[in-house]
């Protein structure tokens, strides 16, 4: 552990250690305002332990730490028919251990190596390993390995199976199941036991392509299936994967039989059962497309049969309100999915064991997810069950006795074993009941029997179920109809009257049908009163018209004026968001002839709502502190909010080539000019880049420079990330700076340095974001003008590269344990009669919560500093140079470091 400086502002917070809110933060004062904070008398000695925030009677045991005996970072496990858990290193070996029991605090953990076929393996090379699932089950370890064969180790990705075929208690047979195409955090993951014990399911993310199956209950064909505007991820991440997102597969023993359930996911790790046997999955977000309108954040999914989840590269996610993929039945916010298990045969009180357990690497949260069955699907509420800070989680497992055991590390990041109980483990034994289903869940999994292939009377019985109320039905339904032959339904399809079947019918076609079936689709679309329709159905409609021109093609000129007819009266619309975006999609793909004189002047007046009901259980600026390396992201966001239904009507603008007029024109790439000053994630300013090049090719060439230079050029050629207007940035190129390398630089000499140039690094590198220079800058750190007067340059680069080791209390964050379960993170600006008032955003100090001091339970000092590590990251030496004699000089440009005649001491 590292040392901490330690003060003693109260009897109760004896060596509570604080820490500091920035870059550079060197200065140690006394504590303020903390008398009345609460500290926990129950601390476990173990600091890491101690750093858990844990329900009402429940405990920790820190087991193993993997790190420490140099056995790598820890990312997957299982327990063996022996009670012994069976663990993998990310990038190396699997390992076998003995546990000590629950209350034993004289055992040690005994733990071995696992080599097939050999004990030992030759220069160092890794038999087994790699894993990001492992599975005991059938006598036979199953391991999911994610890693392109090398020299280093040859197996590549796909789902081996490992038998001990002699009794030895030794593995000696290793079989390929199932090659994989695929690696890295978004390759294949977990490997799950169904709920009957009979069979396996298997999760991977999106980046791995879909295996050939020997049957499908809906099978994806890669399309986007959305005409907004495509701009691909600006920095690359998505330009390259499969169009059809993550996927799970059910499998039998033998590895023989693989059928696709579901599909369309970014990148879940892992998937679990509830009692009634129905499978959840966490899925992630795109955390760089913070502050677009086509973010989603980290939720749960409900995963049924044949399900579609939307995901698709850059702008095209689809959005959860769309009726050809299922939503959310929980958003968390954001994260870094990774683990799902079950809390059913933990020995936890009754709503623990009914529970869902969601873990979040970043930062360092296990949910606790409570399910209430509503209709054919669930309603969800979250809990924060166990966290910390840092707690990076990999993978949990409930044990042979019912403790829940989890790890953490990934990245090569400190890995460490831990496990959970309640009380002493002894209670909570018995089985739970399962539930019964309810009627809609019933219709649900009848229509489901419909999936797969075509089946005689599938048609029939699922077609009065497409106008059901129950999403999820109508759902089932339409897949059910998809499964069999066009042929047998086009007809009746395009003979329905009721308006919400006829919807369902039409996307079905769209879908399955051929592009001779355009006319006729469109044509049936158009004979529903849109009026009489509600909102949800509206959109549904219009999700129907787009599918078909995504899939079968732009109308001709005849049917493009029809439909537009058909449309435009309704636009804009009265109602939310997602009934403009999708009216505002259709019209602008149409070209409609006055659709960039309604859309440009909805560019100042759009207000953002959440019609697409993605609200959050957690709060954004409740992550903040919990990881800085994320939370800056967050921070900056909230600080300068984009307006997310402005960039949607601005994408689509971006296609469209009549209609225009100098006004229109101006004030559109006027907007653009004024988006560069948002604040969101890393591919924000990219997005918004893309959109106006596209919108740029649609200009005549004698006022392309014009409109150039207006839309913003040399901001956008500046920077394509978050950075200040018109500002100096670096040059690079980008490297790991280590605390040893840069020293040596700062030793080579600092003198002659230019004195714009460190300014600029001193705001690239968003110091200014945090820190006052000479009256400029921001004040969640300490100023920094008298920093050069008082600290080596050694000093300086310590405190920049590795802001956790010396954290100063008055700039240092609190987390405070709330009654109801949950925590906040925060600096304690005051505290007044019967409330604390703390500030959670470093980018925008002045923005506070009040915490009500009876509904906290207990506090404690996080041991993290909300400074961002790798902010000099971008800088090359000589730009780092400049850095450093920027904050020598204390931001006096008339000192002598600047001097081309004076040298600067180290």
């Amino acid at each position: 552990m590292k040392k901490r400086r330690n003060f003693d502002c109260h009897s109760m917070l004896k060596k509570l250690q604080l820490f500091t809110g920035g870059a550079l933060c060197l200065l140690y004062v006394s504590c303020k305002n903390s008398s009345d904070l609460k500290a926990d008398s129950k601390l476990s000695s173990d600091p890491k332990v101690a750093n858990l925030k844990l329900p009402e009677g429940f405990h920790a045991d820190h087991l193993y730490g993997p790190s420490e005996n140099e056995e790598g970072s820890w990312v997957s496990m299982t327990f063996d028919d022996k009670g012994r858990l069976i663990a993998s290193d990310q990038y190396g070996t699997l390992y076998r251990m003995q546990l000590p029991a629950i209350g034993d605090t004289v055992t040690k953990v005994k733990i071995e190596r696992i080599a097939v076929p050999e004990k030992d393996t030759a220069n160092n090379k890794v038999d087994i390993g790699y894993a990001h699932g492992l599975l005991w089950a059938f006598n036979s370890l199953y391991v999911m390995i994610n890693h392109n064969s090398d020299s280093a180790f040859e197996k590549g990705s796909g789902l081996y199976r490992l038998q001990d075929t002699n009794g030895d208690d030794q593995f000696d047979k290793i079989t390929l199941l199932k090659k994989l195409e695929g690696e890295g955090e978004h390759g294949p993951h977990s490997i799950v036991l169904s709920p009957d014990k009979k069979s396996l399911y298997v999760i991977a993310g999106n980046f791995t392509k879909i295996p050939e199956m020997n049957r499908y209950r809906s099978k994806p064909d890669s399309k986007i299936d959305n005409i907004l505007p495509l701009v691909k991820d600006p920095n690359g991440h998505d330009n390259t994967v499969n169009w059809h997102g993550g996927w799970i597969a059910h499998v039998d023993s033998t590895g023989n039989d693989w059928e696709l359930i579901s599909s369309g996911f970014r990148n879940p790790f892992d998937l679990a059962f509830n009692d009634v046997g129905d499978m959840f999955t966490y899925d992630s977000d795109m955390e760089w497309d913070f502050g677009t309108p086509w973010y989603r954040p980290t939720r749960i999914c409900h995963v049924t049969s044949g399900s579609e989840f939307g995901w698709r590269p850059g702008t095209d996610k689809w959005s959860p309100v769309f009726p050809d993929n299922l939503p959310a039945i929980l958003n968390v916010g954001q994260g870094s999915p990774t683990n799902v298990v079950s809390g059913a045969n933990s020995h936890f009180p009754e709503k623990y064991r009914k529970s869902i357990f969601a873990f979040d690497w970043s930062f360092g949260i296990i949910y606790a997810i409570h399910l209430d069955a509503e209709g054919a699907s669930y309603k969800a509420k979250g809990e924060e069950f166990v966290s910390g800070s840092p707690l990076p989680l990999t993978d949990g497992v409930v044990g042979p006795d019912g403790a829940l055991y989890f790890l953490t590390g990934g990245r090569r990041l400190e890995s460490d074993l831990y496990r959970v109980y309640y009380k002493d483990s002894k209670d909570n034994t018995d089985a739970l009941k399962a539930p019964e289903l309810t009627d809609a869940q019933k219709l649900r999994r009848k229509l489901e029997e419909y999936h797969g292939a075509p089946k005689a009377g599938a048609v029939d019985f699922a077609w009065p179920y497409l106008k059901d109320n129950d999403r999820f039905i109508r759902f089932a339904a339409r897949i059910a109809v998809e499964n069999n032959p066009v042929s047998e339904w086009k007809a009746k399809a395009l003979a329905e009257k009721d308006p919400v079947a006829l919807t369902q019918a039409m996307i079905a076609l769209a879908r399955k049908g051929d592009p001779n079936d355009k006319a006729q689709a469109l044509n049936a679309l158009q004979q529903v009163d849109y009026a009489k329709l509600s909102e949800s159905q509206q959109i549904d409609l219009l999700r129907a018209f787009e599918l078909v021109f995504a899939r079968m093609g732009a109308p001709d000129a005849i049917s493009k004026t029809a439909v537009i007819a058909y449309l435009n009266p309704h636009y804009p619309a009265k109602g939310g968001n997602e009934l403009n975006r999708e009216l505002s999609k259709l019209l602008g793909f149409l070209d409609a002839p006055d659709f960039v004189a309604k859309t440009v002047p909805l560019l100042a007046e759009a207000k953002d709502d959440n019609s697409s009901g993605q609200e959050t259980f957690t709060k954004s600026s409740d992550l903040i502190m919990r990881n800085p390396q994320y939370g800056m992201d967050i921070a900056g966001m909230l600080s300068k909010v984009p307006p997310m239904q402005a960039t949607f009507y601005a994408t689509v603008l971006s296609q469209v080539k009549t209609g225009w007029t100098p006004q229109t024109q101006e004030t559109y790439f006027k907007w653009f000019n004024s988006a560069f000053d948002y604040k969101g994630g890393h591919s924000f300013i990219g997005f918004i880049d893309g959109a106006r090049k596209k919108g740029l090719e649609n200009v005549s060439k004698d006022k392309f420079a014009y409109y150039d230079k207006m839309s913003g050029e040399t901001l956008a050629n500046s920077s394509n990330t978050n950075l200040a207007k018109g500002a100096m940035q670096p040059k690079g190129p980008w490297r790991n700076w280590k605390l040893d390398d840069a020293v040596k630089v700062a030793d080579s000499g600092i003198y002659h340095r230019n004195f714009e140039r460190g300014k600029a690094m001193f705001a690239a590198s968003l110091c200014i974001s945090c820190h006052n220079m000479r009256g400029e800058g921001g004040t969640a750190g300490p100023d920094l003008t008298q920093l050069g007067t008082r600290f080596s340059y050694k000093d300086m680069l310590e405190a920049i590269i590795d802001p956790s080791k010396t954290i100063s209390d008055q700039y240092g964050a609190t987390v405070f344990y709330l009654k109801d379960g949950s925590s906040v993170v925060g600096r304690l600006i005051t505290q007044e009669a019967g409330k604390y008032v703390i500030s959670q955003n470093p980018f925008a100090p002045q923005t506070v919560r009040e915490i009500p001091k009876d509904d906290v339970l207990r506090t404690r000092v996080s041991e993290v500093s909300p400074m961002l590590p790798g902010m000099i990251n971008r800088l090359n030496p000589e730009e780092l140079k400049d850095l450093l004699a920027y904050l020598k000089a204390g931001g006096n440009p008339k000192d002598t470091i600047f001097s081309a005649k004076e040298t600067a001491g180290k």
